[in-house]
């Protein structure tokens, strides 16, 4: 938490290939583990036909995620969770793993309007976050398609 920060800050969820599959924003003074339940609130969580396919079975993060609340939470939508722990664990063990989402930030910051945060009103960088997510998306179907 970056406390009085002026801006917003950029969240990400990603497969485990990189793929952005959903971005959110929030402003720049709240705690990281503030974002992840509405960041996975869209995925279906119950026990429909195929529900096994359109949620997450594992989820990575880093020591800001190490609330026991979450991870009560996580446990109880079954759904695996691989957070470093404080005090624990180092960060270098995570590494094999986040690598993928930094290198998801790096294709989005990778657009020039979202380097820095040119909009005014957050709906504005949402829709140029969710262009650049689709583009990421997009890149990588042609790369499979070719």
């Amino acid at each position: 938490m970056d406390r009085g920060k002026p801006g917003s800050k950029m969240h990400v969820l990603s497969d485990a290939a990189g793929l952005p599959l959903r971005v959110g924003l929030s402003a720049a003074n709240t705690h990281d583990s503030q974002a992840l339940k509405p960041m996975l609130s869209h995925f279906h969580m119950g026990h429909e036909l195929h529900a096994a396919d359109s949620k997450p079975q594992r989820l990575h993060a880093d020591k800001a995620y190490d609330i026991p609340e979450l991870r009560k939470w996580l446990w109880g939508k079954r759904i695996g969770v691989r957070i470093a722990r404080k005090g624990i664990e180092s960060s270098e063990r995570l590494g094999r793993r986040r690598w993928v989402i930094e290198r998801t930030m790096s294709w989005l910051t990778g657009y020039h309007r979202l380097n820095h945060r040119y909009e005014r009103h957050l709906r504005n960088y949402l829709a140029f976050l969710g262009l650049a997510a689709a583009l990421c998306c997009y890149k990588r179907l042609l790369k499979l398609t070719m």
